[in-house]
């Protein structure tokens, strides 16, 4: 232990130092901001296939745009100039940021300053090489469902404090609570806030009037030991995103539970590599007995070319029952070391690209390929053993000379079975939740959809789906007539189920969904979004169509 301490504090004082080791939190809208940096070419080397970015290089992308400010719009700069303030320290001055704690003024002065347009803190600490903040979290939703006929509402709010820093330049913290509770419907607590899902409290059911919570905290050691070359190490608790996606993320989505994992990032050059090994609960049961701990690894390695394409491929395995240590080795191919592991567990394969080559003009693609050991799916093959999946999109950002405007086109397809396996502890969900795309298997979706910065304050967003899934065929009681792939819960039984599993087979729904929402901030750090879904489910084997509207209001404090 005494060398290990030697040896990282060497490394400390050796390598450069780095002010701002912790993560911008992956829901922070500095990251859309740097995405359509990135597609105008102003930036290059953003790679939104995994964007838990530490403080630092938020700051140090921001720098490089401030270099192009000449080729950027009016909102853009508005944008760019506040988020300098917001991340680079060197910026911030009692003219542009507010500590609550750390000025000595009136309570008037105070308050007025709490509502101003200045960048917000409760406290904040720097000395020599440590740095400490400390903000305020808090979220209020208010939803009513207008359709159908039975009008349900909801209120969903909570409220916790976030504490975050750098330790001797080199350890970056986070420790983040809050707490809440939600009052009325819950399918309209679900539709205002679905991470609701993967709450134990939520889950339970026991309360009317249920509560929830969500904790975050882990350290983090990062260090540069040439100019360009990044190692960090990290573990704890910190909401995760993986994979390319418009409409959603094929590996990772934002509807993914949070997860307790120990990560190894490095980026070199061109090459990033990143190693993931995460532990993340079960399908909920009343029963205790029953529940159970599952464990998610992850390698992801590549290559992003400059003004070009970042092109990637990786590997993912979900196991039960024990942690093996094979799965905590970064240098191992995963789908070799399961077949060594006797052939238990749950192994998934990807590739994914983005092009950059074409100024204002980005096309990105997923393949999936899940537990398909030949890699027959390759060459044509789409029985039950090429559980495939894949996603291909467009993004264009100021089309035709229309400025600050982001347009969005994606295909998604998900064959049968995908996300399950045999092993129901093992398939592709966590608080039986999807943990990659929503639209689950034996379905496809159009989405097509728009991001206008009407100002550097106002953002309008608006998208349109179309999808279409074939679900299992069900008697009058609820059981299975006939098992299509639909269900990631109901996994493939040989000698029952066809096994050729044709594509969109079963009971057929057809939905189109339409959303819409504005988002503004009227005081720094308030942000506020009205939104409006209307959704038609047409049930096509039984002749009948279903419609849900839903309108909602929310209100985001963060300083």
């Amino acid at each position: 232990m005494k060398n290990i301490l030697t040896f990282v504090l060497f490394i400390s004082i050796t390598f450069p130092v780095l002010s701002q080791v912790e993560n911008v939190p992956v829901t922070n809208p500095v990251y859309e901001f740097l995405k359509e940096m990135k597609v105008k070419r102003i930036i290059s080397g953003f790679d939104d296939g995994y964007i838990n970015l530490a403080r630092y290089e938020v700051s140090d992308f921001l720098e490089k745009a401030n270099e192009k400010r000449n080729e950027l719009s009016v909102t853009e700069k508005e944008l760019l100039d506040r988020y300098r303030i917001e991340f680079i320290p060197e910026l911030q001055n009692r003219e542009n940021t507010f500590n609550i704690f750390n000025d000595t003024m009136s309570f008037k002065k105070r308050l007025n300053n709490i509502f101003s347009d200045k960048s917000k803190h409760i406290y904040n600490f720097k000395r020599d090489k440590n740095n400490f903040t400390l903000e305020f979290i808090g979220n209020l939703f208010v939803g009513k469902e207008i359709k159908p006929e039975i009008k349900y509402n909801a209120l969903v709010m909570d409220g916790g404090l976030r504490a975050r820093g750098t330790l001797l330049e080199h350890f970056g913290f986070l420790i983040s609570f809050n707490k809440g509770v939600t009052i009325g419907q819950e399918s309209t607590a679900l539709m205002l806030f679905p991470h609701l899902n993967t709450d134990y409290k939520f889950q339970e059911k026991r309360e009317k009037q249920r509560d929830y919570g969500f904790q975050y905290g882990y350290l983090k050691y990062s260090t540069k030991p040439l100019d360009d070359l990044d190692i960090s190490v990290q573990l704890g608790r910190e909401k995760v995103m993986l994979g390319h996606g418009y409409g959603d993320k094929f590996l990772f989505s934002n509807n993914a539970p949070d997860m307790d994992f120990l990560k190894l990032q490095v980026k070199y050059g061109v090459l990033q590599f990143m190693h993931l090994h995460a532990s993340m609960p079960g399908q909920f049961f009343q029963n205790r007995e029953e529940r159970y701990t599952k464990y998610f690894a992850t390698n992801r390695l590549n290559i992003n070319l400059k003004n070009f394409i970042n092109f990637g491929f990786g590997e993912v395995v979900i196991y039960n029952g024990r942690i093996d240590f094979a799965y905590l080795n970064p240098f191992l191919l995963y789908l070799e070391a399961e077949k060594n592991l006797q052939d238990r567990d749950n192994k998934n394969f990807f590739l994914d690209f983005q092009t950059n080559f074409i100024k204002g003009f980005e096309i990105t693609g997923t393949y999936y390929i899940d537990d398909d050991q030949g890699f027959a799916s390759f060459f044509g093959k789409t029985s039950i053993d090429q559980k495939i999946g894949y996603q291909i999109g467009a993004m264009a950002y100021e089309p035709l000379g229309l400025k600050d405007l982001s347009l969005y086109l994606e295909y998604t397809k998900i064959r049968p079975y995908v996300y399950s396996h045999y092993d129901i502890k093992d398939n592709y969900t966590s608080q039986g939740v999807i943990l990659g795309h929503q639209l689950g298997p034996n379905a496809d979706e159009i989405f097509t959809g728009l991001d206008y910065n009407l100002s550097h304050k106002v953002r309008l967003s608006a998208d349109y789906r179309y999808r279409r899934k074939g679900s299992n065929i069900l008697d009058d009681a609820g059981n299975i007539i006939k098992n299509v792939g639909s269900d990631v819960f109901f996994t493939y039984r040989p000698g029952i189920d066809d096994p050729d599993a044709t594509f969109l087979e079963g009971d057929r729904i057809n939905t189109n969904i339409i959303n819409i929402s504005l988002r503004f901030q009227i005081i720094r750090n308030f942000w506020f979004t009205l939104e409006y879904s209307y959704m038609i489910d047409d049930y096509v084997a039984k002749r009948y169509k279903k419609e849900t509207s839903f309108a909602a209001f929310r209100m985001n404090i963060d300083y």
